[in-house]
């Protein structure tokens, strides 16, 4: 086969595949064997049949389509490859003259991946940086989240406070008859936490292990439960246990049971060298964000509809696998939402707009600044993924064959000028505004004084009403929780 670039106007490429006779006769052989067992022809047993006797029977050209199909199969990736081109769609394709002892031409026309040919003012550009200082408060809220991590439940013989665990059986009754869905039996519950309707976990405040308390408490209104709603009911509990959060005290030995060094100073230290560094990693991508917003709104890119559409695919496949971790598909969540997809897609468009056209804007800078990626480099990635997923170099790189290792380069690429535009920038480093926050208390120690149960406001009210009576066995969550995430 022979492969020859014809033309290449705008996102058009034109090229031609020219096979000779004997390649077209192979072919035909080929799709001979491949299919002769679909025939039966007195005198033969199946697939006994000569292709002579086949072709006299059915006509000469039997075996052409087939043939035809294998060929642009087989040489159309070959083709593409040898011209360094990539396409975003499907091909045309018109056939020359063709039948026994003729040679063949296939005219492929198809669109490209596009190149901004006059991609402009994309170096030097201007953008702010808010840089922000960590503080003797950032370290403090990261040491507590530490404590918590390394925190332990324990039973406590006292009365039970707000921020308690409880575990505890109960009934729901309205009136005299008991009602589906209020009952369960060794029951987890934290004080404060809200799982309940309104007004029941507070009344479990005073209560101690081995008591029973009836907890009186209304359905709201807009319960989504119509029997229940608006109505009077009582539960009656018994505590089993009563459970407290305690947390290590922060010295010494909770920094050599957490980290590897000696001291907390030296914890301490590290901890805030961390917090900095991300925090100054997370100032420089916002820049870097925002710079690219600018070079994007800078240049005019027209966008082709079918990469538009590829990439709400893409988006959309990707929602769906988070959804099915929770335990819904895409068409449930839509139903759920009552949307349809059609709807659905057209939301997702002008975000896939902009997704589209900012690699595209990126591409052409690498394009127009010749980046690329060594084979140093490459290798330097691989071990890092490698590294990252704990395995041999050798596996990502099998696990990477074909387009994968493509696309994976092409990511190293925007990468580059990512980098190569931050550092060509004029970026102004300024410091953020300081945030007012309110100081917590370390939660080392717990004071044994009773709290009176916070009041909720109208709008967790609003919520609750949303909510079971009481919570039920672990249960698959609800669309409208994730789609609050």
């Amino acid at each position: 086969m022979k492969t020859t670039l014809v033309s290449k106007k705008n996102n058009d490429v034109e090229l031609t595949m020219d096979f000779t006779a004997e390649e077209f006769e192979e072919a035909v052989n080929k799709a001979y064997r491949a299919s002769k067992n679909q025939f039966m022809i007195d005198g033969f047993r199946k697939g006994k049949a000569p292709r002579s006797i086949i072709e006299r029977h059915y006509g000469e050209g039997i075996f052409y389509e087939d043939a035809i199909n294998n060929m642009f199969r087989e040489g159309y990736p070959v083709a593409i490859e040898e011209l360094g081109i990539e396409v975003i769609d499907s091909p045309n394709v018109d056939f020359s003259d063709f039948g026994k002892g003729k040679p063949m031409t296939m005219t492929v026309k198809v669109p490209i991946y596009p190149i901004i040919e006059d991609i402009k003012d994309y170096k030097g550009v201007e953008v702010d940086q808010l840089e922000e200082k960590v503080g003797k408060e950032d370290v403090d809220k990261e040491l507590e989240a530490m404590q918590k991590r390394n925190s332990r439940m324990v039973v406590v013989d006292r009365e039970v406070k707000d921020g308690d665990t409880v575990t505890l059986d109960y009934a729901g009754f309205i009136g005299d008859n008991q009602f589906d869905g209020g009952t369960a039996e060794r029951q987890e519950l934290k004080i404060g936490s809200g799982m309940f309707i309104p007004g029941f976990e507070e009344q479990l405040v005073g209560a101690k292990s081995g008591d029973k308390v009836d907890v009186n408490v209304p359905f709201p209104e807009d319960y989504h439960e119509k029997d229940l709603a608006g109505n009077e009911a009582v539960f009656h509990c018994q505590i089993h246990d009563v459970k407290e959060e305690q947390f290590p005290d922060l010295d010494d030995e909770f920094a050599k049971d957490v980290s590897e060094f000696d001291t907390l100073d030296e914890l301490k230290k590290q901890t805030k060298k961390d917090l900095q560094e991300s925090k100054d990693k997370q100032a420089e991508n916002a820049a870097k964000d925002a710079l690219i917003e600018k070079i994007y709104d800078a240049n005019k890119v027209d966008v082709p509809k079918v990469m538009v559409e590829d990439e709400i695919d893409n988006m959309s496949q990707e929602l769906d696998q988070q959804l099915r971790y929770q335990g819904l598909s895409l068409d449930q969540y839509l139903q759920y939402m009552q949307k349809d997809k059609n709807a659905f897609r057209d939301e997702l468009r002008e975000e896939a707009t902009k997704k589209v056209g900012t690699r595209l804007v990126l591409r052409s800078i690498a394009e127009a600044e010749k980046i690329e990626v060594t084979e140093a480099e490459l290798d330097e990635e691989l071990k890092t993924l490698a590294e990252q997923y704990r395995m041999e170099v050798d596996q990502v790189k099998q696990a990477l064959e074909g387009g994968s290792m493509d696309f994976f380069k092409k990511d190293i690429v925007i990468r580059k000028v990512i980098d190569m535009l931050y550092d060509e920038a004029k970026v102004n480093k300024t410091a953020a505004p300081k945030a007012k926050t309110t100081t917590k208390k370390a939660p080392a120690k717990k004071s044994d004084e009773k709290k009176a149960p916070a009041k909720k406001t109208a709008a967790k009210k609003t919520e609750a009403a949303k909510k079971p009576a009481v919570k039920k066995a672990p249960a698959k969550k609800t669309a409208a929780k994730k789609e609050s995430k």
